[in-house]
C-alpha cells in the first residue's frame, strides 16, 4: 500500500518541490488502470551495465533486520514489515510502495520495451533522501542471488526523473536484505537491448 511520511518530506524535500508535489498528487491522479495493462518494471530480464558497489552491514540491512524482527506478528508480509518499520523509524525515509510509469514515447531507454504502447509501470519499495540525493531502495530478501533487481531499480529512477522533472543525475539506486546492500548511480549506467529477453 502506498504510503508516505509528510513530516520528513516537507523537511528533507525543499530542494525537490517536484518530487514532493509528485508523491502527494499520485494519492489522487495516479493512473491505475496502467498497472493493469502495463508490462512492470519487475519484469525486465537483462542485465544493466554499471559500477555496483556491495555493503555488508550497510543501515538499510540493518534497520531491514530490526523491521523483520519488530513487525513479526504486525503484518503477514516480510516487505510490509520491512518498508513500513523504516517509514516509520528511519529519519530518512519519506515513501513507499509509490506508484510509478512511463509511456514507451516519452523515453528512448523504454521504446522496445513496451507491447501495444503499453506503459511500463512498477511501485518502488522505498524512497529515502540521504545527502541531498534521492534514493530509490527495493527490499529483496536473497539480495545477494539477484541477477536482475538493478535493471528495475534503473527504471524506476527513469520513471521517477520522468514523472518529476527531476534530472537523472540527483538519483541513487540500491537493492537490499538483511545482510547486503548493493548500490549504484542510474546516471552511470547502461545497458545491451540486444540482451532483452521476452518477459511476462
Amino acid at each position: 500500500m502506498y504510503r508516505l511520511h509528510n513530516e520528513k518530506i516537507s523537511k528533507l524535500c525543499q530542494d525537490y518541490p517536484g518530487l514532493a508535489n509528485y508523491l502527494n498528487d499520485v494519492f489522487v491522479n495516479c493512473p491505475n488502470h496502467y498497472f493493469q495493462i502495463g508490462p512492470r518494471s519487475s519484469k525486465l530480464r537483462f542485465k544493466l551495465n554499471g559500477n555496483f558497489h556491495q555493503v555488508v552491514g550497510h543501515e538499510v540491512s540493518d534497520m531491514a533486520l530490526t523491521g523483520l524482527n519488530v513487525n513479526n506478528e504486525r503484518y503477514k508480509a516480510n516487505h510490509s514489515k520491512v518498508q513500513v518499520f523504516m517509514l516509520e523509524n528511519d529519519s530518512k525515509t519519506i515513501a513507499m510502495e509509490v506508484p510509478i510509469w512511463i509511456n514507451n514515447e516519452e523515453l528512448e531507454q523504454a521504446k522496445n520495451l513496451v507491447n501495444n504502447d503499453a506503459p511500463l509501470t512498477g511501485h518502488i519499495d522505498l524512497l529515502r533522501i540521504e545527502d541531498n540525493k534521492i534514493w530509490i531502495w527495493d527490499y529483496k530478501p536473497n539480495a545477494y542471488n539477484e541477477k536482475y533487481a538493478a535493471t528495475q531499480i534503473y527504471f524506476y529512477a527513469l520513471m521517477l526523473s520522468k514523472r518529476t522533472g527531476i534530472p537523472l543525475e540527483n538519483f541513487r539506486c540500491g537493492y537490499f536484505d538483511s545482510f547486503y546492500a548493493y548500490m549504484f548511480k542510474p546516471a552511470e549506467c547502461n545497458m545491451d537491448l540486444n540482451l532483452l529477453n521476452e518477459f511476462l
